[in-house]
């Protein structure tokens, strides 16, 4: 029992966020090219899939950034209790696990056509540059949104779709959507990663964080307006828009960056955003 324990804290399954966030790109993805093909079949069958996928990535990622963080982790507050910083598993055991998943997640995306797959591969790449991201530039967030919304893509070809101009601009706007409350998410630990000389858009932007935060969401609001321009109207589509917009506004009042639990609380309001925004597009 105390290792599945261990398990779950390495993994953060007892913090579902985590992977809800890697998840609902993927079925934007799937809730675009579904408005297009109405292939309920497949749309719903792969978003089981996805998910699945998202939560053996999600929790291979965690091992992997905390086994590449460990020294770090330690020194820092929130995360100096983890699994590995707290010597409760070792580097051996926790890469066994990361391997693991791996495997599980692999045997998910073969289910998939050719061009995912490769796409799929691709995202390993993204996903294991992730956490040395912070020790070399101010932007780990815009790489995070560059690697957790690939699922768009993904998603988007596994429909049966080639590569457009409406998926490619669907992506831009949750790359701005991650940059923005990953900025937030990150205003956490300023104080502390400051000390150990991490980077992050929260520091570079400290004193205008709200500033780049609205700039972000205003960007991926555009974004989508952009995108959806010619089905805008009085629809339950374009009202469920709305709300998502509304569900950013309130976050950017929301959020206190001098307050850490302000921080996160907004933080985790983008479980609602993500799903808001899944029902609008499923719905066009």
């Amino acid at each position: 029992m105390n290792h599945l324990k261990i398990f779950i804290e390495l993994t953060r399954l007892n913090k579902p966020i985590g992977f809800m966030l890697l998840f609902w790109p993927c079925s934007w993805g799937l809730a675009y090219a579904y408005s297009l093909n109405k292939d309920i079949n497949s749309f719903v069958h792969f978003l089981l899939l996805f998910f699945l996928g998202s939560v053996l990535m999600r929790s291979a990622g965690c091992i992997f950034n905390d086994i590449v963080d460990r020294d770090f982790d330690k020194k820092v507050n929130r995360t100096k209790t983890r699994p590995i910083a707290s010597g409760k598993i070792s580097i051996q055991q926790s890469i066994v696990y990361v391997i693991a998943l791996c495997v599980l997640a692999l045997i998910i995306l073969i289910q998939f056509n050719n061009l995912t797959i490769i796409l799929g591969f691709g995202s390993m790449f993204l996903a294991f540059s992730y956490p040395f991201m912070k020790r070399i530039t101010y932007w780990p967030q815009l790489f995070l949104g560059l690697t957790f919304n690939w699922g768009i893509i993904m998603a988007w070809c596994a429909m049966g779709f080639q590569l457009s101009y409406d998926i490619i601009l669907l992506y831009i706007s949750a790359i701005f959507w991650t940059l923005g409350y990953d900025t937030i998410y990150g205003a956490q630990d300023m104080s502390d990663d400051e000390i150990i000389g991490l980077k992050s858009t929260s520091i570079k932007f400290k004193d205008k964080m709200k500033l780049f935060v609205t700039t972000c969401y205003l960007i991926s609001a555009l974004s989508l307006v952009w995108l959806n321009f010619e089905k805008l109207g009085v629809n339950i589509s374009t009202l469920i828009l709305i709300i998502f917009f509304l569900s950013l506004i309130y976050q950017l009042f929301n959020f206190e960056q001098k307050k850490p639990s302000s921080c996160l609380e907004t933080f985790k309001m983008n479980n609602f955003s993500g799903f808001i925004l899944f029902l609008s597009l499923t719905l066009i």
